[in-house]
């Protein structure tokens, strides 16, 4: 009896859902479930580029199988890229003759390669029409500059037009011949490549550089006899040199030329292909876990520093790499110092007043115009305008062809720095409206004029709040795509904007961009199954950019941050 009186004394009222509700605790879950979410969902988006991306590059299996159509048969041979079931109306409806009662029936995506032998890199096969799948140790995979993947067997390998290992040599010499062979094509194909790219480069820049200066000696009068006679003498020297090189590219070709290699395909043909075209070889079904892991860390490491090829669709992104991250490098050189000074003008000097409200609106509503919007200004105002004009008083030379008035490097940054200048005005802003006012006060009173006490305090407690703004422009300019379309973007660029060609950094340039790449691939690829996974791989290396960016502004920032402490007070 007294403990049930105690229990009533002690008990407290069930608060009622309207109490619950005003006592802000189910905001406080609301916010932890929304906080949840997003991580879960950032995670999971990680996660799905990472296996649909990285895993392309894992040394599949290659499979041999026959199947039974209609009472014909056919071998086929392939890595197998996925697996699915469709239902059996649907494929009735497509005109296949179906076998099992259904409803559903597996079917695989066969990556069989051979283009140049068959109709398509793909073919979808009904799992009920396969027979028994074999995975011989002798079948081989040969990535190629042309053509895609061949898949197929060595039957044997020649040196300058003379068999080396032939058919009555065994498995394991043929293809040690073979491995051999393509190591020093690989070998002599760089050096083709530094040849082209480097020597022959800079003899094309300096005739370039010839012509420009003839032209230009042409417009001001001054091409006489003498300097006609000086400049045809340094063109032949560059002819000769040219020459030179040239005889030594043809010695080159040549020397790989001159190699190949037959291969037995699935169907029993037997072709004969040169090795001058291979990139690597290799037997998926004889490798071991150690040389799948190996192979694996090779192409991973071609896909983030080898140029593209294939349509985009095979090889490495090294270029729209190296594109993106000097793009966003020059737009935050550009844009820091624009944005902080406007924000230091409207929050210190400007008069606080009706004119300065309706700038800060602008600047606001700037931050919502699409992206679009700034491409054709910038296609419009800087490469047309500006750029024109920059061709009309220091490139007449090069005129009708342009320097300056056309897309390029300079003008896709300038552009992104005028899209990201609000979020940098806004930040700054926000940072120096929480620096007290007694701060300012102290510093004129101990005898500081306001430029020092703008430049000397008042900038460098502001200055995370400026690398905020920066992180925001990061992040929105990095993973932008539609202006970039229009100001300087391209498919392929031949070259880098940097060389060791004087002024060495070609701001003038078309450049490649991660953010097109994913576009170009995606959407006007004619391959659509091969690109598909080097979509999930580039949007994931995007990420990966944006995110070691980021991370590198938000490591300055936390410093700045804890050297000056009373920013926080």
């Amino acid at each position: 009896m007294t403990t049930s009186i105690d229990k009533a004394i002690h008990s407290k009222p069930n608060p009622g859902p309207l109490v619950w509700l005003k006592s802000g605790e189910p905001m406080i879950w609301l916010n932890a479930a929304a906080v949840s979410l997003s991580v879960i969902a950032v995670v999971g988006l990680i996660l799905l580029l990472a296996v649909r991306g990285f895993s392309h590059f894992w040394p599949k299996d290659v499979m041999v199988a026959t199947i039974s159509y209609q009472g014909e048969e056919r071998a086929v041979m392939g890595e197998v890229v996925e697996e699915v079931e469709v239902i059996g109306q649907q494929l009735r409806e497509a005109g296949f003759e179906l076998q099992g009662p259904g409803p559903f029936f597996g079917r695989t995506l066969l990556k069989q390669g051979n283009r140049d032998f068959l109709d398509s890199d793909f073919t979808w096969l009904i799992d009920e029409q396969i027979g028994d799948r074999l995975a011989p140790a002798d079948a081989m995979v040969i990535e190629r500059l042309e053509w895609g993947n061949f898949y197929g067997f060595l039957r044997s390998v020649s040196r300058d037009g003379e068999v080396v290992a032939g058919e009555e040599a065994s498995d394991s010499e043929r293809w040690a011949a073979f491995s051999a062979l393509i190591q020093e094509t690989v070998s002599v194909r760089e050096e083709i490549h530094d040849i082209e790219r480097s020597e022959i480069g800079e003899i094309n820049y300096a005739l370039e550089g010839l012509r420009l200066q003839e032209r230009t000696l042409d417009l001001e009068g001054r091409l006489d006899a003498a300097a006609q006679e000086q400049l045809a003498t340094e063109r032949e020297e560059l002819d000769a040199q040219y020459r030179v090189l040239q005889d030594r590219l043809y010695t080159l070709y040549d020397s790989i030329g001159k190699h190949g290699y037959t291969a037995e395909l699935i169907d029993g043909r037997v072709v004969s292909l040169s090795v001058a075209k291979v990139v690597r070889a290799f037997q998926p079904n004889a490798l071991g876990t150690l040389g799948k892991l190996g192979l694996y860390f090779e192409k991973l490491w071609e896909f983030l520093t080898a140029e593209p090829r294939e349509a985009n669709t095979e090889g490495g992104v090294f270029p729209a790499i190296f594109g993106t991250v000097m793009m966003v490098i020059l737009m935050s050189i550009i844009v820091t110092p624009f944005g902080v000074v406007a924000a230091v003008y409207l929050r210190e000097y400007a008069r606080q007043g009706f004119v300065t409200r309706t700038i800060r609106i602008a600047v606001n509503n700037l931050a919502g115009v699409p992206s679009i919007v700034y491409g054709v200004f910038g296609l419009g105002f800087f490469v047309y305008f500006v750029g024109g004009e920059i061709d009309q008083l220091f490139f007449p030379a090069a005129l009708p062809r342009p320097t300056f008035g056309t897309p390029g490097l300079m003008w896709a940054s300038l552009t992104l720095a005028l899209l990201t200048l609000p979020v940098v005005i806004v930040a700054t802003e926000e940072g120096l409206a929480r620096i007290p006012k007694m701060v300012r006060e102290g510093s004129l009173a101990l005898g500081a004029t306001r430029a020092e006490t703008l430049w000397r305090v008042v900038l460098p407690m502001a200055s995370p709040a400026m690398m905020t703004g920066l992180i925001l422009a990061v992040a929105r300019a990095a993973g932008e795509v539609a202006p970039l379309m229009l100001v300087g973007v391209v498919k392929l660029a031949p070259t880098l904007p940097v060389d060791g060609n004087y002024p060495y950094v070609h701001l003038d340039q078309k450049f490649m961009h991660l953010g097109f790449h994913i576009y170009d691939v995606g959407f006007q690829s004619p391959n659509v199954e091969a690109a598909r996974p080097l979509v999930y791989a580039t949007a994931l290396l995007l990420v990966i950019i944006i995110a070691l960016l980021n991370l590198a502004a938000v490591s300055l920032r936390n410093r700045l941050r804890e050297q000056y402490e009373s920013l926080e007070s």
